[in-house]
């Protein structure tokens, strides 16, 4: 009968079933690297964002804004005879909700908060003085004058005065946002801040002013050449 001595039995390879495999070291080499540059780059945005507190060091991370804008050019130029005879500053809260039919508000859905600020003018347009519109007695005088009513100008918003207070947005307008080549784009509201700004200076009183602005102004301008009665009446249709 033969024995077997356990001293002599031959150990499995490290293939051999049941046997476990060691880890293997090339793997372990490659995650080292992958490991070290996020470690790296953590570093660096914490020291970034840490350092910008310290006074001489913000620079280094300080983003630097460049302005490769070409040349103004000019297009066109227009000769005025309006006389700007009055301003009016006005602020307006515009609150745009846009909504689909079918879908909810989280799906599909926006909704704008923005403050519009900005300016309208009212002016005479004293190149539409008719020939009759102004009359001179033989001694000078005394002088009428007739003038076209005061008309609005367009309303112009301030960029400096207007912004977003919130902007709400379902997922699908993000993603379109988020593809579109101007997201976020504001021109809706901007419209719409300047259709309310241009109706609240038609109830105003805003050309009313600028009338009685402009027949001071005549009065005075006439009167500093000798005049001694000026009448100023504004004829036409108001528009």
């Amino acid at each position: 009968m033969t024995s077997t001595d356990p001293r002599t039995h031959s150990a499995g390879t490290p293939g051999d079933a049941g046997e476990p495999r060691p880890p293997s070291r090339s793997r372990a080499r490659g995650c080292l690297p992958f490991a070290g540059v996020c470690a790296a780059a953590l570093v660096l945005l914490f020291l970034g964002s840490r350092l910008s507190l310290l006074p001489g060091l913000g620079d280094l991370f300080a983003e630097e804004t460049k302005d490769r804008s070409g040349p103004a050019v000019l297009k066109s130029i227009q000769d005025m005879s309006a006389y700007e005879a009055a301003s009016g500053n006005f602020q307006v809260v515009v609150d745009l909700e846009k909504d689909a039919k079918y879908l909810p508000d989280a799906v599909r859905g926006t909704r704008t908060l923005y403050v519009g600020a900005g300016t309208v003018q009212a002016s005479v347009d004293l190149g539409k003085v008719a020939a009759n519109g102004v009359v001179v007695d033989e001694k000078r005088t005394t002088a009428e004058l007739r003038l076209p009513h005061a008309v609005l100008g367009k309303p112009a918003l301030d960029p400096d005065r207007s912004y977003a207070v919130s902007k709400q947005r379902g997922l699908l307008d993000r993603l379109g946002d988020f593809f579109s080549d101007n997201p976020g784009s504001e021109q809706a509201v901007n419209k719409l801040a300047a259709q309310h700004i241009g109706e609240a200076a038609e109830e105003s009183g805003l050309t009313q002013r600028a009338e009685k602005n402009t027949a001071a102004m005549l009065r005075g301008l006439l009167e500093s050449l000798g005049f001694e009665k000026v009448t100023v009446s504004y004829v036409g249709p108001r528009t």
